[in-house]
């Protein structure tokens, strides 16, 4: 099978998961394999940046890991914490060991009484997982740079342990909104790619693969209406999963068609596509009248 022909393979069993990925995306996730390295995903919120990552999971049949960064974020929340009341007890039983202190204090701090987070999880696991490294643009630029050594050598340093080495090497996937510009440090170490918000013919196939029972006439309707509502003047434009939900909001109203159903019922199924207060009153019946006659 040549690359191309592998490539094509690639979207199918992805396809065959419920994702569709068009033909740049997957060859990077090609490379991704081949090369062993992370890849960071950059694009605007709900262009379906986090479902890669669940889709690659599925894809090598392991577990998906996440880590969900924010503002303030420090690495014992995403790397580990010390069992301390497990130590204090340890401590206490071993008050009379013969032992030294350094012996007791290397058996205090030992592997046992760590609880893993997301990161330290990752790495020593038997298997190979995947690891989604969400938002990293919200967490602060120290954590970032302490991401280094583990997307360049797969290892983690613990003050008290020492190197910590992977036992198997997780796929890593890091994505971004764009709220902060990343450093450039972390940007060599991975592969890239930006995810657009889908074409028309992309976002019906995604409709109709995952909600299969929509009417085709319908699917098409929405997807056409959703997609001219991106290019109006609003504060947050709906992503996939918001047009995901406004089928199944139509789907249980029974409506099988756009200009089929009141203006009413189709301001009803709104609260499903926009998430701000003054998108959804821009949205008046006139406008959405409009919006559906144009579909």
């Amino acid at each position: 099978m040549d690359r191309m022909q592998a490539v094509i393979a690639l979207q199918q069993r992805l396809q065959a998961l419920g994702y569709i990925a068009e033909r740049p995306l997957a060859a990077t996730l090609m490379l991704m394999s081949d090369l062993q390295r992370p890849l960071l995903l950059e694009g605007e919120a709900g262009v379906g940046k986090t479902e890669v990552a669940k889709a690659l999971a599925g894809l090598h049949g392991t577990d998906c890991i996440r880590l969900q960064c924010y503002e303030g974020l420090d690495v014992h929340s995403a790397m580990y914490e010390w069992n301390y009341q497990r130590q204090l007890l340890a401590i206490r039983l071993l008050e009379h060991d013969a032992r030294t202190i350094e012996a007791k204090e290397e058996d205090i701090f030992s592997e046992r009484y760590l609880l893993k987070r997301p990161l330290l999880d990752c790495i020593t696991r038997e298997r190979p997982v995947v690891l989604l490294i969400d938002e990293i643009d919200r967490a602060d630029e120290a954590f970032e740079a302490y991401l280094l050594e583990l997307l360049s050598d797969f290892q983690l340093s613990i003050p008290e342990l020492g190197t910590i080495r992977a036992r198997s090497r997780p796929w890593i996937v890091l994505t971004s909104n764009g709220t902060r510009e990343l450093s450039e440090a972390l940007r060599r170490r991975c592969l890239y790619h930006y995810v657009e918000y889908p074409s028309f013919e992309k976002e019906l196939l995604i409709v109709e693969t995952r909600v299969p029972e929509a009417p085709p006439r319908l699917a098409r309707q929405l997807v056409e209406f959703v997609q001219s509502l991106r290019q109006t003047d609003l504060q947050r434009r709906p992503g996939i999963a918001e047009t995901l939900d406004w089928v199944a909001a139509l789907l249980r109203l029974d409506i099988d068609a756009l200009n089929a159903a009141t203006p009413e019922a189709l301001l009803d199924t709104l609260a499903a596509l926009l998430k701000t207060r003054a998108d959804r009153a821009a949205m008046t019946s006139d406008v959405v009248q409009r919006m559906v006659a144009a579909c």
